[in-house]
């Protein structure tokens, strides 16, 4: 029985177990899935094992179909010009029918079963009857999704100030509540547009970085604490967490940085 594989689908990047059946598959493959939605293009990740199911969130299931064709990469075409068109024609028919929203993205499931419009709004909408004009243009289900500014970037945005793929659309599962404290303790810069992602929030990678941070500050001694290296007795003014080093002024005067290792004992003053 062929093994199983991790497959990412959908303009959201959504993963879960795929069953390739009898046929062989490759890791980076450009495939077609049946999911609960329909039939979608994925990209297998990796061979599903019980480390990798571990750290998926709302995990889909489904199966392979096989590679794509050369057939498939033309209808794959063809539904970007039609999500392009359905995202104009849903924005003429909200203004019409007065409903204020702020459209983001479209998506066409590959078979066509389902067309998703994803927008921001700070309200409740009533759709019935944009969905009932929807339907009736595009002969197909329609479903309105409300995301958030985090997730407006996981749809749209492309590199971030590192030169890199964001991480929201490269290989984060979830969207991390991210706070300055993180950016205070990894002595990020605290200007709002060094440390803002291409969503305006608090950039994704000050959280994901934080455990490091987190296990490598509990071993040091906080500042404030005296200490006793083999230099002599001092207090600790500074931590250099990831250097894992200490700024410490010594009785003599001396602010001297030492490494972790070299502290014999400490304890509070």
């Amino acid at each position: 029985m062929a093994a199983k594989w991790i497959v990412r689908h959908g303009a959201m990047r959504l993963m879960g177990e795929f069953d390739p059946g009898q046929a062989t598959y490759f890791k980076g493959a450009t495939v077609i899935v049946q999911t609960p939605r329909g039939q979608e293009l994925g990209e297998i990740l990796c061979e599903s094992t019980d480390d990798a199911l571990k750290w998926l969130v709302d995990s889909t299931i489904g199966t392979i179909l096989r590679e794509v064709t050369p057939q498939d990469t033309h209808r794959i075409l063809k539904n970007k010009k039609l999500e392009a068109k359905a995202l104009e024609t849903c924005v003429n028919f909200s203004e019409k029918r007065g409903i204020q929203l702020a459209m983001v993205d479209v998506e066409l499931l590959f078979g066509a079963e389902r067309l998703i419009f994803y927008y921001l709004s700070e309200s409740r909408i009533d759709f019935r009857d944009l969905v009932k004009d929807l339907a009736r243009e595009f002969q197909t289900r329609i479903e309105m999704r409300q995301i958030g500014i985090r997730d407006e970037a996981k749809l749209l945005a492309d590199f971030g100030d590192c030169g890199k793929p964001v991480c929201c659309n490269s290989h984060l599962i979830e969207m991390p509540p991210v706070s300055m404290k993180m950016a205070r303790m990894q002595k990020a810069s605290l200007d709002p547009s060094k440390i803002s992602g291409r969503c305006g929030r608090l950039k994704c990678c000050l959280r994901f970085e934080q455990d490091v941070y987190d296990a490598h500050q509990k071993d040091l001694p906080e500042p404030g604490t005296l200490i006793m290296t083999e230099k002599g007795k001092g207090r600790v003014l500074a931590q250099e967490i990831l250097s894992r080093r200490l700024l410490v002024e010594f009785e003599d005067g001396r602010r001297i940085s030492v490494l972790h290792s070299e502290i014999l004992f400490n304890h509070t003053n």
